[in-house]
């Protein structure tokens, strides 16, 4: 089905009325010249691109608006981010997309005191490392048996999950083994993205999905974790049977994104996935359940 904007249905009305039913053929054949994208997608999600990568890739972020709602926006708003560590992380891309696919196929998913906001790929250079296509890709694009771990980092080499302003330092690691900060937090432009989304948009809570550590955690910096943290990630794993875990203490982390977060009051988690090849959407699409059940009670 073709929607029209008002201004282009009565462009169409007037080749009717003046020029005849001949011409309407001719304006039906270059609809695609007369609909822009974002015009045929009255129920769907608002695309946004909130910034670019170090080679120009868009980040984007598709919110959804509550069906129900009386005034057509939901007034908590939730933010849900995939992929920061790129394509060394690439399933986190694909369960966000899934999300995206999930939502605009059941409007009606979103309770009407709900706003969603989904960035798919926070780290679309590290994405394009590992599967060398542009945009969005499916599993099937993903090539077997190579090393992705390149794909975690940026195209300045720089863990961007270590570039945010919580405990930030130069000599920051992953494994134990060093890895590039960046120059200072928020260096980065992938990093500086996130941060002005985050602050114009002041959500009330952040997801980020990541994997490999099958476990919920929650968020803290200098001044420990939120209370509404904690809520939130018992939530989460209840519902989706990860375990719930308060703190990551594998080895030190700095400079993370959800760290930052708490540090300006936004909770935040981070829900780690099984493996760096598994989706997992029914364990997730019920934790995401379980957090929406907690947000209308």
């Amino acid at each position: 089905m073709i929607f029209l904007s008002k201004k282009r249905a009565l462009l169409v009305l007037f080749f009717v009325t003046v020029l005849g039913a001949g011409a309407l053929i001719i304006a039906l054949t270059h609809i695609p010249k007369l609909v822009s994208p974002v015009e045929t997608i009255d129920t769907g999600p608002k695309r946004a691109v909130i910034g670019t990568s170090v080679e120009g890739r868009e980040i984007e972020a598709y919110t959804f608006l509550p069906a129900s709602s009386a005034d057509g926006k939901g007034e908590t708003n939730l933010v849900f981010v995939g992929g920061i560590h790129g394509g060394y992380e690439w399933n986190s891309v694909v369960l966000a997309y899934t999300f995206i696919d999930y939502l605009s196929a059941h409007p009606e998913f979103i309770p009407e005191n709900l706003t969603i906001t989904i960035i798919p790929s926070a780290n679309p250079d590290g994405v394009y490392k590992v599967i060398g296509k542009e945009g969005r890709f499916a599993t099937e694009d993903v090539p077997k048996d190579i090393d992705t771990s390149p794909g975690r980092f940026n195209a300045r080499g720089v863990d961007l999950n270590r570039n945010f302003d919580c405990r930030w330092s130069p000599n920051a690691v992953w494994r134990e083994h060093p890895v590039g900060a960046g120059s200072s937090p928020f260096s980065e432009p992938e990093a500086m993205a996130i941060k002005n989304f985050m602050l114009a948009m002041r959500p009330d809570a952040v997801v980020f999905w990541h994997s490999q550590a099958n476990a919920v955690y929650a968020s803290f910096c200098e001044t420990g974790i939120l209370p509404k943290t904690l809520d939130i990630m018992n939530a989460y794993a209840q519902g989706s049977g990860y375990p719930a875990v308060k703190s990551f203490d594998a080895y030190e982390v700095t400079g993370d994104a959800e760290g930052w977060l708490a540090s300006i009051g936004i909770p935040a988690i981070t829900v780690e996935l099984k493996t760096h090849e598994t989706v997992e959407w029914e364990q997730n699409l019920a934790g995401i359940k379980a957090l929406f059940k907690y947000y209308t009670k």
